[in-house]
């Protein structure tokens, strides 16, 4: 082979090897992103404390994968000792593939269980064909992780929902539950007996979608609510990525919103005294500013302790390496 038939074949390999360099350099600033968010998220709302056990439910999805593999890699280098135990529930859905996750979780080397109850046919029995089967079905699951928590000796439920779920939720109860709520990093269970915690709270979708994709977790589809192509939630989805698409930053705005209450310039008076409010003569930080058009136009970041990013992740708020 001669020089000029050469030639062609190393600027290939000479392409390939650097495509493949900037495929790790933003698949290592991706893990630190996602490193950072989670252990902000934690550090913010104090999800995880010393001697805690974190059961992590783990449905298959992209975003249960993610929140796993995310805990485990803080889990070494965090200010506190905790245990991790995966839980998933196996709701006998027809062809569900009950190796992939015990196969998956053995070679991860962490301790799991998985608890066998037939829900689906629950499901299936008692919601009308054709109508959303996400309430009857999350209540079911609900109630058996909770004994679970209790069975395992969990101190907190570590669920996989992340930012775009908590937007989602929000306007969905805005729009047709009549309620400003949305779907706290943090709360007790309705129960009184756990903690449950959303370490993703931060996390965007698309980044747990490109994370999924580089590790190449083994993805177990959902064949009851994500089958369904009706949904609510799907409708908010489609609606919060139009506006990302048209209106970029809109989505990081209204999730800052939520962590930026002035519960003064709502309507809620079991929230705020509205019924004692009285001139007083002197200057009111929180005053009525509704005219003021350079507030409503601003879009303030939430302030989160630098120390709790550094604690948890062990480094600064830094994505660029």
């Amino acid at each position: 082979m001669n020089a000029p038939d050469t030639l062609p074949v190393a600027e290939a390999l000479q392409q390939g090897l650097a495509k493949e360099r900037k495929a790790e350099r933003e698949a290592h600033k991706l893990e630190k992103r996602l490193c950072r968010l989670v252990g902000q998220a934690i550090g913010d709302f104090n999800m995880i404390e010393a001697g805690d056990r974190v059961m992590v439910c783990l449905s298959g999805g992209k975003d249960s994968y993610g929140m796993l593999d995310i805990l485990l890699k803080l889990q070494a280098r965090a200010p506190v000792s905790f245990e991790l135990i995966a839980v998933n529930l196996d709701q006998k859905q027809p062809g569900f593939p009950a190796h992939v996750l015990p196969e998956y979780l053995h070679g991860v080397g962490i301790p799991f269980h998985i608890e066998e109850q037939d829900t689906y046919s629950i499901v299936k029995d008692k919601v009308p064909e054709g109508k959303t089967m996400c309430s009857l079905c999350s209540r079911l699951r609900r109630g058996i992780l909770y004994r679970v928590a209790q069975e395992l000796g969990a101190t907190k439920i570590a669920l996989g929902h992340h930012r775009d779920d908590i937007l989602q939720t929000t306007f969905l109860n805005m729009f047709f539950g009549g309620k400003l709520k949305g779907m706290p990093p943090k709360l007790v269970s309705d129960d009184g007996r756990n903690v449950v915690i959303r370490p993703l709270a931060y996390v965007p979708e698309d980044d747990l979608s490109a994370w999924a994709d580089h590790r190449g977790f083994p993805i177990i589809p959902c064949t009851l609510c994500g089958s369904q192509e009706n949904l609510q939630r799907k409708q908010m989805k489609a609606m919060l990525r139009d506006w990302d698409k048209r209106f970029p930053g809109r989505i990081e705005s209204i999730f800052t919103s939520l962590q930026n209450v002035v519960p003064s310039h709502l309507m809620d008076h079991g929230l705020f005294p509205f019924a004692d409010v009285r001139a007083t003569g002197r200057p009111e930080p929180q005053g009525d500013i509704a005219f003021d058009e350079d507030e409503s136009c601003a879009s303030p970041t939430p302030v989160s302790s630098q120390v709790n990013v550094i604690r948890w992740t062990g480094a600064a708020r830094d994505d660029t390496d």
